[in-house]
């Protein structure tokens, strides 16, 4: 009996988490406003229509998401042509700027041009948006403005590279 109710248990557990990951793949690119480093504001308008994005829900202390950062410099040649937003997890914006600021500097990001970072400051809209729950959270949108890819707790540098590609080809 013990079993059987942690067997039934799992199923509805896979089940609630299937039917949330569906209603979230059918989400569209969001409408957002992120306060850069630089102490501007830059919003889903500046995004080229045309090409795909990947939003990265991140924080700058964070060693996970300085891990992912590492892999995708790493493994930078399948995203040189997707559009980049990362969006710091924050609700207090002025100790966060100085970590953008040097989260920027240690990873390079200037170079990359299709790179834009902020934070969502004073709202957090993207983490109701997406659901977020911990960071690095990783979502991928195709040319269309279709969610294509959802990964979140701890999402693997593999797996990442898989989505962009498929919305890049």
């Amino acid at each position: 009996m013990k079993k059987m109710f942690i067997a039934f248990s799992f199923l509805l557990l896979s089940a609630y988490s299937y039917a949330q990951n569906t209603a979230i793949l059918n989400l569209p690119i969001p409408h957002y406003k992120i306060l850069r480093a630089d102490s501007t504001y830059i919003t889903q308008a500046a995004l080229d229509r045309h090409k795909p994005v990947m939003f990265i829900y991140f924080s700058p202390d964070c060693p996970h998401c300085q891990r992912l950062m590492n892999e995708i410099e790493k493994n930078w040649a399948p995203f040189k042509h997707i559009q980049i937003v990362m969006v710091c997890a924050t609700r207090t914006v002025y100790p966060y700027l100085g970590l953008l600021k040097n989260f920027s500097r240690d990873f390079s990001l200037a170079k990359y041009k299709n790179i834009t970072m902020g934070s969502e400051f004073p709202k957090t809209a993207l983490v109701a948006y997406f659901n977020v729950k911990t960071t690095p959270c990783v979502v991928v949108f195709d040319r269309n403005g279709k969610m294509s890819k959802y990964l979140d707790v701890l999402p693997k540098i593999d797996d990442i590279i898989a989505a962009v590609k498929k919305v890049s080809s």
